[in-house]
Protein backbone atom coordinates (compact mmCIF):
# COMPACT_ATOMS: atom_id res chain seq x y z
CA UNK A 1 0.00 0.00 0.00
CA UNK A 2 1.15 2.88 -1.27
CA UNK A 3 0.40 6.10 2.09
CA UNK A 4 1.70 8.56 0.21
CA UNK A 5 -0.47 7.77 -3.11
CA UNK A 6 -3.59 8.14 -0.52
CA UNK A 7 -2.96 10.90 1.31
CA UNK A 8 -2.10 12.90 -2.55
CA UNK A 9 -5.41 11.48 -3.55
CA UNK A 10 -6.56 12.82 -0.14
CA UNK A 11 -5.03 15.83 -1.15
CA UNK A 12 -6.79 16.42 -4.26
CA UNK A 13 -10.17 16.45 -2.65
CA UNK A 14 -9.45 18.39 0.63
CA UNK A 15 -6.39 20.43 0.38
CA UNK A 16 -2.27 19.38 -0.68
CA UNK A 17 -0.14 18.25 2.15
CA UNK A 18 3.92 19.16 1.62
CA UNK A 19 6.10 16.23 1.35
CA UNK A 20 7.29 16.80 4.81
CA UNK A 21 3.89 16.94 6.24
CA UNK A 22 2.99 14.03 4.62
CA UNK A 23 5.88 12.03 6.15
CA UNK A 24 5.62 13.31 9.67
CA UNK A 25 1.67 12.55 9.38
CA UNK A 26 2.98 8.62 8.32
CA UNK A 27 5.41 8.58 10.85
CA UNK A 28 2.38 9.38 13.60
CA UNK A 29 0.01 7.55 12.32
CA UNK A 30 -0.34 3.58 11.60
CA UNK A 31 -2.43 1.49 8.88
CA UNK A 32 -5.45 -0.80 10.62
CA UNK A 33 -6.94 -3.38 9.08
CA UNK A 34 -10.34 -3.97 10.72
CA UNK A 35 -12.86 -6.82 10.23
CA UNK A 36 -16.49 -6.19 9.34
CA UNK A 37 -18.85 -5.62 12.54
CA UNK A 38 -16.22 -4.16 14.81
CA UNK A 39 -16.93 -1.64 17.10
CA UNK A 40 -13.68 1.09 17.43
CA UNK A 41 -15.83 3.00 19.75
CA UNK A 42 -18.92 3.17 22.40
CA UNK A 43 -21.59 5.18 23.76
CA UNK A 44 -19.84 6.88 26.96
CA UNK A 45 -16.26 6.07 25.98
CA UNK A 46 -13.36 8.47 25.31
CA UNK A 47 -11.71 8.47 22.42
CA UNK A 48 -8.98 10.04 20.60
CA UNK A 49 -8.57 8.00 17.39
CA UNK A 50 -9.81 9.11 13.88
CA UNK A 51 -9.59 7.54 11.01
CA UNK A 52 -8.97 7.78 6.92
CA UNK A 53 -10.71 4.96 4.80
CA UNK A 54 -8.24 3.69 2.31
CA UNK A 55 -11.04 0.39 1.40
CA UNK A 56 -14.04 0.12 3.28
CA UNK A 57 -17.15 1.19 5.13
CA UNK A 58 -17.86 2.97 8.91
CA UNK A 59 -20.85 4.14 10.38
CA UNK A 60 -21.69 5.67 13.19
CA UNK A 61 -24.57 4.96 14.86
CA UNK A 62 -26.96 5.77 18.58
CA UNK A 63 -28.67 3.41 20.78
CA UNK A 64 -32.24 5.02 21.52
CA UNK A 65 -34.79 3.28 23.73
CA UNK A 66 -33.09 -0.04 22.12
CA UNK A 67 -33.37 0.54 18.60
CA UNK A 68 -30.56 1.18 16.51
CA UNK A 69 -30.42 4.15 14.57
CA UNK A 70 -27.38 5.14 11.86
CA UNK A 71 -26.37 8.77 12.21
CA UNK A 72 -23.59 8.61 9.15
CA UNK A 73 -21.56 6.49 6.78
CA UNK A 74 -17.65 7.11 5.90
CA UNK A 75 -16.71 5.07 2.24
CA UNK A 76 -13.33 5.52 0.63
CA UNK A 77 -11.46 9.13 1.13
CA UNK A 78 -13.33 10.07 4.11
CA UNK A 79 -12.87 10.60 7.51
CA UNK A 80 -14.39 8.92 10.72
CA UNK A 81 -14.33 9.77 13.98
CA UNK A 82 -16.40 10.22 17.29
CA UNK A 83 -16.46 13.56 16.67
CA UNK A 84 -17.80 14.81 19.65
CA UNK A 85 -15.49 12.97 22.05
CA UNK A 86 -12.63 13.82 19.47
CA UNK A 87 -12.60 17.42 19.72
CA UNK A 88 -14.37 18.17 22.93
CA UNK A 89 -12.83 15.57 25.20
CA UNK A 90 -16.61 14.33 25.79
CA UNK A 91 -17.43 10.82 26.01
CA UNK A 92 -18.69 9.31 22.61
CA UNK A 93 -22.14 9.67 22.37
CA UNK A 94 -22.38 6.89 19.57
CA UNK A 95 -21.21 4.14 18.77
CA UNK A 96 -18.43 3.58 15.01
CA UNK A 97 -18.65 -0.13 13.33
CA UNK A 98 -16.92 -0.95 10.45
CA UNK A 99 -19.84 -2.60 7.83
CA UNK A 100 -16.97 -4.03 5.77
CA UNK A 101 -13.68 -5.55 6.65
CA UNK A 102 -11.81 -2.13 6.00
CA UNK A 103 -8.03 -0.85 5.53
CA UNK A 104 -7.61 2.34 7.61
CA UNK A 105 -4.87 5.15 8.66
CA UNK A 106 -5.06 5.52 12.45
CA UNK A 107 -4.36 8.81 13.92
CA UNK A 108 -4.68 10.86 17.24
CA UNK A 109 -5.48 13.75 18.03
CA UNK A 110 -2.45 14.62 19.30
CA UNK A 111 -1.14 13.93 16.08
CA UNK A 112 -3.72 16.63 14.42
CA UNK A 113 -2.50 19.50 17.18
CA UNK A 114 0.93 18.73 16.17
CA UNK A 115 0.77 18.72 12.51
CA UNK A 116 -1.20 21.80 12.92
CA UNK A 117 0.85 23.85 14.63
CA UNK A 118 3.80 22.90 13.13
CA UNK A 119 2.43 22.89 9.18
CA UNK A 120 -0.32 25.25 7.92
CA UNK A 121 -0.49 23.26 5.27
CA UNK A 122 -2.29 20.08 8.06
CA UNK A 123 -3.97 22.54 9.49
CA UNK A 124 -6.12 23.76 5.91
CA UNK A 125 -6.57 20.29 5.87
CA UNK A 126 -7.97 19.29 8.58
CA UNK A 127 -10.41 22.76 8.81
CA UNK A 128 -11.38 21.38 5.33
CA UNK A 129 -12.20 17.91 6.48
CA UNK A 130 -13.95 20.03 9.61
CA UNK A 131 -15.94 22.32 7.13
CA UNK A 132 -17.07 19.22 4.88
CA UNK A 133 -18.70 17.48 8.06
CA UNK A 134 -20.66 20.41 9.25
CA UNK A 135 -21.72 21.52 5.62
CA UNK A 136 -23.10 17.37 5.65
CA UNK A 137 -24.35 17.62 9.00
CA UNK A 138 -26.39 20.33 8.12
CA UNK A 139 -27.26 19.41 4.92
CA UNK A 140 -28.54 16.03 6.01
CA UNK A 141 -30.73 18.02 9.02
CA UNK A 142 -32.10 20.18 6.42
CA UNK A 143 -33.32 16.81 4.56
CA UNK A 144 -34.62 14.88 6.94
CA UNK A 145 -36.77 18.21 7.70
CA UNK A 146 -38.08 19.37 5.02
CA UNK A 147 -37.59 16.40 2.30
CA UNK A 148 -39.74 13.67 1.69
CA UNK A 149 -38.58 9.68 2.90
CA UNK A 150 -38.33 9.25 -1.26
CA UNK A 151 -36.62 12.41 -2.09
CA UNK A 152 -34.12 11.48 1.25
CA UNK A 153 -33.71 8.29 -0.49
CA UNK A 154 -32.70 9.40 -4.10
CA UNK A 155 -30.59 12.09 -2.60
CA UNK A 156 -28.87 9.57 -0.92
CA UNK A 157 -28.01 7.04 -3.95
CA UNK A 158 -27.30 10.18 -6.09
CA UNK A 159 -24.24 10.88 -3.44
CA UNK A 160 -23.50 7.24 -2.89
CA UNK A 161 -24.72 5.19 -5.77
CA UNK A 162 -23.23 1.82 -4.20
CA UNK A 163 -24.87 2.40 -0.60
CA UNK A 164 -27.49 -0.29 -0.78
CA UNK A 165 -24.91 -2.97 -2.12
CA UNK A 166 -22.60 -2.18 1.03
CA UNK A 167 -24.67 -1.21 3.76
CA UNK A 168 -27.35 -3.16 4.80
CA UNK A 169 -31.41 -1.62 4.32
CA UNK A 170 -32.01 -1.64 8.10
CA UNK A 171 -28.98 0.75 8.09
CA UNK A 172 -30.28 2.87 5.39
CA UNK A 173 -33.31 3.17 6.89
CA UNK A 174 -32.73 4.15 10.05
CA UNK A 175 -30.59 7.05 8.64
CA UNK A 176 -33.36 8.36 6.87
CA UNK A 177 -35.53 8.28 9.51
CA UNK A 178 -38.00 5.47 7.99
CA UNK A 179 -39.56 1.99 8.28
CA UNK A 180 -37.83 -0.76 6.25
CA UNK A 181 -40.87 -1.24 4.80
CA UNK A 182 -41.46 2.11 3.83
CA UNK A 183 -37.93 2.04 2.68
CA UNK A 184 -38.69 -1.23 0.68
CA UNK A 185 -41.75 0.51 -0.82
CA UNK A 186 -39.58 3.47 -2.31
CA UNK A 187 -37.12 0.71 -3.62
CA UNK A 188 -39.99 -0.75 -5.19
CA UNK A 189 -41.28 2.02 -6.78
CA UNK A 190 -37.77 3.52 -8.21
CA UNK A 191 -37.36 0.15 -9.94
CA UNK A 192 -40.86 0.00 -11.64
CA UNK A 193 -40.07 3.77 -13.14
Amino acid sequence: MNIEKILNEIGEIYSPLSNECQKEFIANSKIRIFKRGEIVVRERQYSKKAYLIVQGCVRAYYLKDGKDISDWFTFENQFMASIVSFFSNEPSPHYVEFLEDSTVIEFSKNTVEMLSKKHHDFERFISKIVTETMLGLCERLHTIQFSKADERYKQLVSIYPDITQRVPLTHIASFLGITLETLSRIRSSKKRI
